[in-house]
């Protein structure tokens, strides 16, 4: 994820929760919802945001406090918030939204964050009326291409809706792969969106269980189904920027095919599900760790809110910048805690670290000293980070 022309309203702000009340649900397909939420005037300017950012959402369901990141779904619109909420096997928090969640349930809802967006602009923050009217002037004839899998369209479907309606020159092509056509989450809008730009925007439905009429089309996107479509159905060298949101292999795939044709790594924005990887426990929220004043440690000292925090982590409990600043400030802000999102992104300020796992910074903010906390750990006696860089 990368910064736009515009800096993302969500880059550098607080993150906050707010309670929010969830005022419409619709069903996407049989275990998919589109949840809105109504945003008061008063929070509204904390609320805005650009097409392809994420709000994280906070529930206790059974007694025990879960919190997941969704990608909102719809146009920027003042005063309201789309997110879509696929049914995962065995996900609590999903699980519960498809089937018990009801109109007039409170939730607590992140403001906006991430940077999963556009380096062209746009679009006038939650105006519909300026986005319809609005046109790009910095570059005409804007080509985007995305590559989306199952509810990893979210964030696609805001970001090519707003490209479209900024420009009467600009293109976008959609790869789209599901199970089956019963699996495809906003086709009634992704037909009004054929419909509406016959000549600027394509979409090719890919899906894995179920026979169509091009074999390209049929089985999942493998690497040589992957080649075929770069030379035969995308434009690649004509391809302004490339959007990919879906199963970290698939994701992977992409970019590597992408990098062996010679397309610059900051024209290809992507964002994850998960990190693919089972063995990293999803979610942390500040796991007991006892410290012994005179054991060997580490001196952790974090500005947070212009407010600054330290903690002495032991060393035997390798324990993670976020972990140990949760247990002294449970403000901290977090959302995914598997190195995805970003929502805990700061800056080491000073000390030494290791990162294990990045899916959410770009090359220029690792080499500037930003972090993932979820992911990093101390490596020198003291170190400082700064959440509120």
């Amino acid at each position: 994820m990368t910064e736009t022309t515009d800096a993302p309203i969500g880059r550098k702000r607080r993150a906050t929760f707010n309670t929010l009340e969830v005022t419409g649900l619709r069903k996407l397909t049989s275990d998919s919802v589109e949840v809105t939420f109504t945003v008061p005037e008063e929070l509204a300017d904390d609320y805005d945001y650009l097409p392809g950012q994420y709000v994280a959402l906070r529930k206790e369901i059974d007694g025990a406090e879960i919190r997941r990141s969704y990608s909102i779904c719809a146009v920027p619109r003042r005063g309201e918030i789309r997110v879509a909420v696929k049914k995962d096997l065995g996900g609590r928090f999903s699980t519960w939204a498809n089937e018990v969640l009801e109109v007039g349930e409170k939730i607590d809802v992140m403001n906006p964050q991430g940077a999963f967006t556009s380096r062209t602009h746009i679009t006038s923050m939650n105006n519909a009326e300026e986005l319809a009217a609005e046109k790009v002037s910095e570059k005409k004839n804007t080509h985007l291409v995305a590559f989306a899998a199952g509810s990893g369209i979210t964030p696609i479907m805001s970001i090519a809706k707003a490209v479209l309606a900024a420009s009467d020159t600009s293109r976008f092509d959609l790869v789209f792969a599901n199970r089956s056509a019963m699996d495809v989450m906003f086709a009634e809008e992704i037909g009004d969106l054929k419909d509406k730009y016959p000549a600027r925007f394509t979409v090719s439905h890919v899906l894995s269980r179920e026979q169509r009429v091009s074999p390209l089309l049929s089985g999942r996107i493998d690497a040589e189904k992957l080649e075929t479509l770069l030379d035969r159905v995308i434009d690649v060298n004509g391809t302004d920027e490339w959007f990919l949101c879906g199963p970290f292999e698939l994701v992977q795939l992409v970019r590597d095919s992408l990098a062996q044709r010679g397309v610059a790594e900051d024209k290809v924005r992507f964002e994850l599900f998960t990190t693919g990887r089972p063995e990293n426990p999803e979610g942390q929220s500040g796991r007991v760790v006892e410290t012994d004043p005179a054991g060997d440690n580490y001196t952790i000292e974090f500005n947070l809110d212009g407010l600054s925090g330290k903690v002495e982590s032991p060393k035997s409990a390798h324990e993670t910048l976020l972990n140990a600043a949760l247990r002294v400030r449970s403000d901290v802000p977090f959302a995914c805690a598997g190195g995805v999102c970003g929502t805990c992104r700061a800056k080491v300020t000073d000390g030494t670290y290791e990162m294990d796992e990045n899916y959410a910074l770009e090359k220029d903010e690792v080499e500037a000293g930003y972090v993932l906390t979820c992911q990093t750990r101390p490596t020198s006696d003291t170190i400082t980070v700064d959440f509120d860089s």
